[in-house]
């Protein structure tokens, strides 16, 4: 499937808009929900609104990244500050992995509490069950908004802040669980709110170690992946002029990716006919890829007949 391509500073707009449009509504979420939750005594909406609140630090994250991203090659970075992107990415990741740590924390000393301390947790009031369910219809839309816009600019930045918007309808989805048993079963069963929070910081670890992976991966310098080495080397194989090639390449700087490889010509073939042909192939390859991608190639003359050429993948 083809990629969309858009420039740098289209997707550039793109994110800083769909960031600020989330960081506006998490300004608006987290006061109700803080406020909601001291005045209807509900420890997991105070938690909550904690959560809801790291959302303005990754909202900042991925703002400050993207100024970074936006300024071209330099001296000190010769393929450009995508790894800025990669990098927010990561932090983006730690965030989550944190609020899922505290909120877990919180839960297990709140229910210890309970069961060995004869510790009372206060029944919550309707106030922050109207949150919690304001929350979930509120994040729940910001992360498809959020996601689709990721897709669309192929910024894995964005799309983890997405992700991180949806952690934050899960917990409010928990916190709205608890917060009704509590209240709907009566003081004895108070313990469902922080019960709730607990369990929804197991999906938040989960969501956490999806974004964080491939974001290290990328920093580590891992290949692309399978299917898209396979693209590219079907774009060498449709080329009647290459011969063979060998010791391909690739990783990815944010966005773009960084594609090397040497290309074997017929040695009669002369070295501007030669660099026209790869031209060519490189031109395919932005078309899939985008415009801004890195190619180096490097273009080598056959060896006599004798000679087995095999290509070479690292």
């Amino acid at each position: 499937m083809k990629r969309s391509v858009l420039t740098d500073e289209a997707r550039s707009k793109e994110a800083k808009k769909v960031t600020w449009v989330g960081f506006v509504l998490n300004a608006l979420l987290t006061s109700f929900k803080i406020f909601a939750g001291f005045t209807g005594g509900s420890a997991a909406m105070i938690a909550d609104g904690v959560h809801s609140l790291s959302d303005f630090f990754t909202d900042i994250v991925v703002l400050v990244g993207f100024k970074f991203i936006d300024k071209p090659e330099d001296d000190q970075h010769n393929y450009g500050h995508g790894k800025f992107e990669t990098l927010a990415t990561v932090i983006i990741g730690l965030a989550l992995l944190l609020v899922g740590y505290k909120i877990m924390a919180s839960g297990i000393m709140s229910i210890y509490g309970v069961l060995f301390k004869g510790k009372i947790i206060e029944q919550p009031k309707m106030i922050a069950l109207a949150a919690a369910v304001l929350s979930v219809v509120c994040k729940e839309w910001l992360f498809r908004y959020t996601r689709h816009i990721g897709e669309m600019i192929q910024s894995s930045a964005v799309i983890a802040n997405g992700w991180h918007h949806r952690s934050d309808a899960f917990s409010s989805i928990g916190t709205m669980a608890g917060i009704g048993g509590a209240i709907l079963f009566g003081q004895n069963w108070a313990v469902l709110d922080p019960l709730a929070s607990l369990i929804v910081s197991v999906f938040i670890f989960k969501v956490s170690f999806q974004i964080l992976m491939p974001a290290v991966n990328e920093l580590l310098e891992s290949s692309l992946q399978d299917e898209e080495i396979e693209h590219i080397k079907n774009i060498f194989e449709a080329s009647p002029h290459i011969q063979n090639f060998h010791h391909l390449r690739t990783r990815r700087i944010g966005s773009k990716v960084a594609i090397e490889v040497h290309f074997v010509f017929e040695k009669t073939m002369s070295i501007q006919e030669a660099h026209s042909f790869a031209t060519e192939v490189e031109k395919k390859i932005k078309e899939f890829f985008g415009a801004s991608s890195l190619i180096t190639t490097h273009l080598e003359p056959s060896r006599d007949s004798l000679d087995i050429w095999r290509t070479v993948e690292c």
